[in-house]
């Protein structure tokens, strides 16, 4: 009789499954990220080197201001930016690079002078916007160089027709010549 009961209670603890087990309290706070600070504190207009939570989330929204701001806010943004120290000549270069094409190899240099004096954990991002910037300077080129050799070859053409056309009034002044002088041996026999 005493295996009748262990029976139903093994039975209520089987239909009841993990109701019975404790539950997790929801209203804990999580735990804390060390060194890492979230994303909503990190406002800084200017970005820099110094506060190392923020650093890549300050960086890319300068990045992103940079590309969507127009030639105002980038002529701000340089004056703010005069100095010699690493991170202003590497945050002139993200401004310089969304700006017109002959402020682009000044960001390149300035990308490459001062990018081995950013934080390690910058570098990454610096060195992804030198090339963006490098491959986009590349196609300016391209593209100025076939649209100079486009001109070069309209210029060319439009020599060659002339040419063309001076020869063609040649021709008809020869032909014309040619015309009299079979007039004049037909008139004579």
């Amino acid at each position: 009789m005493t295996l009748r009961p262990l029976l139903v209670g093994l039975l209520a603890i089987w239909l009841a499954g993990c109701e019975m087990l404790p539950r997790p309290s929801l209203e804990s706070p999580p735990e804390p990220h060390h060194g890492v600070t979230p994303a909503s504190d990190c406002d800084a207009e200017r970005p820099s080197f110094v506060d190392q939570g923020c650093l890549l989330s300050d960086w890319v929204a300068f990045g992103l201001a940079s590309q969507r701001g127009d030639r105002a806010w980038r002529t701000t943004m340089l004056e703010r930016l005069e100095g010699e120290a690493a991170e202003q000549r590497l945050a002139r270069a993200v401004a310089l690079a969304w700006g017109s094409q002959r402020q682009w190899k000044q960001a390149s240099e300035l990308f490459k002078a001062d990018l081995s004096a950013a934080p390690r954990a910058l570098q990454p991002l610096l060195r992804y916007w030198l090339n963006a910037l490098e491959r986009r300077r590349a196609m300016a080129e391209r593209l100025n160089t076939a649209q100079s050799s486009r001109a070069d070859s309209e210029a060319s053409r439009a020599a060659l027709e002339e040419e063309n056309a001076d020869l063609q009034k040649k021709l008809e002044a020869l032909t014309a010549i040619e015309q009299r002088i079979n007039m004049r041996k037909q008139t004579e026999e």
